[in-house]
């Protein structure tokens, strides 16, 4: 997540409040997210961290993140894991 957060800074000047530390549960806030939004025109979206409805697009989202970082065993991963409640 280093080079990450490294390769943002470079790329998008400072990341002051771009993203939410490990102990906060790790990932971007809504501030970082627009703002690379607005850099690259993407559609990036930030954490489902709250209950949703079985079968909505948050639900798959969640889903599907939750079986793609299913590896991730380091500090920040966990971190990230448990805020998206998988």
């Amino acid at each position: 997540m280093e080079k990450f957060k490294t390769f943002l800074e470079k790329k998008y000047g400072d990341s002051k409040g771009h993203f939410i530390p490990t102990s906060k549960g790790a990932g971007m806030t809504q501030k970082g997210v627009d703002a690379v939004n607005r850099k690259t025109g993407g559609n990036l979206k930030t954490a489902v961290t709250g209950k949703v409805k079985r079968g909505s697009k948050d639900a798959k989202r969640r889903k599907s993140f939750c079986a793609r970082s299913r590896s991730w065993t380091g500090e920040r991963g966990k971190a990230a894991r448990r805020r998206w409640k998988c």
